[in-house]
């Protein structure tokens, strides 16, 4: 049983929220009462868990030297000695042929996704998150695949609003990790991280500025001239939720010191999980809203 508990660990079922990108489409399709897309979206979800915790295992086997002297990663099952390498190489191969074979499930375009996922960030565990800016955007286009792949399953359109709010947020997310791993380790951060080096608070500051202002630009001009838009001119009234819920990630980074995790503040701050609740909430009624007035 131990065994079996450092495997599900190590699969990092609370990074599971990051797969919620899949979701996207749903909603922004206005197919959340439809049960057979809500099906195949559920099943789009659980097939990027168990891809992504192929990946995370990747990671951790080898990433496992530098991550016994880093002082929290040390507690990693891989790291620690509780999952031996080769059953964690194992686990990670069956994990990734489970995500690819029921990709084909939900049809050839999503499987495509899944895979290029999949290789996307494998490459980035052996190389890319080596290389200083690439590592984050390329953290980033497996959001976008995510989204992609979300639309894909339930046979919608996507649009390029859709793809580029999530990359801009995505990227916001990924540097303001790369801040607070800065901040954690110090002096010592290129030794955890090698592009840690080639990066600093002031920059890092910089980017997310640049990125919170884009993201939330972008996302209003979206509820505004969009094609979506015009069709459900209520939607606007989503602009204030999502620039508190930026404000509000933005205290938990620079206040709390919780951006070198963003799962653990969306699982551990109430204030957060409100906000996003909200702005559900608030885009379902503004879709529904719509859809009776043309009723």
């Amino acid at each position: 049983m131990s065994l079996l508990g450092a495997i599900v660990e190590a699969m990092r079922p609370r990074q599971f929220t990051k797969n919620l990108f899949v979701l996207a489409a749903l909603l922004f399709a206005d197919r959340f009462l439809h049960i057979a897309d809500l099906i195949r979206a559920g099943l789009a979800f659980l097939v990027f868990c168990v891809a992504s915790s192929a990946i995370y295992m990747l990671n951790d086997i080898l990433d496992a030297e530098n991550d016994r002297r880093h002082p929290i990663k040390c507690r990693r099952p891989i790291a620690s000695g509780r999952l031996p390498i080769s059953v964690a190489w194992t686990t990670a191969f069956l994990l990734c042929a489970v995500a690819v074979g029921a990709a084909f499930v939900l049809g050839g375009g999503f499987s495509g996704c899944v895979i290029t996922y999949l290789a996307l960030q494998a490459l980035y565990c052996v190389k890319l998150k080596h290389i200083v800016l690439i590592d984050v955007f390329t953290i980033a286009a497996g959001f976008v695949l995510r989204t992609v792949g979300g639309a894909v399953a339930i046979n919608v359109p996507f649009s390029h609003w859709l793809i580029l709010c999530s990359l801009l947020l995505a990227l916001f997310l990924g540097f303001g990790k790369r801040r607070q791993e800065i901040s954690v380790l110090g002096t010592d951060a290129g030794q955890h991280r090698g592009t840690l080096h080639d990066y600093s608070i002031p920059f890092l500051d910089q980017l997310i500025l640049i990125l919170v202002t884009s993201t939330l630009v972008c996302y209003a001009v979206y509820t505004i001239q969009s094609q979506t838009a015009r069709l459900h001119p209520t939607l606007w009234v989503t602009v204030p939720v999502v620039l508190f819920g930026l404000f509000r990630y933005l205290y938990l980074v620079y206040q709390k010191g919780w951006g070198g995790a963003p799962e653990e503040a969306i699982l551990k701050d109430r204030a957060l999980q409100f906000v996003l609740l909200t702005w559900v909430l608030v885009v379902v009624f503004a879709f529904r809203v719509t859809s009776v007035a043309h009723h």
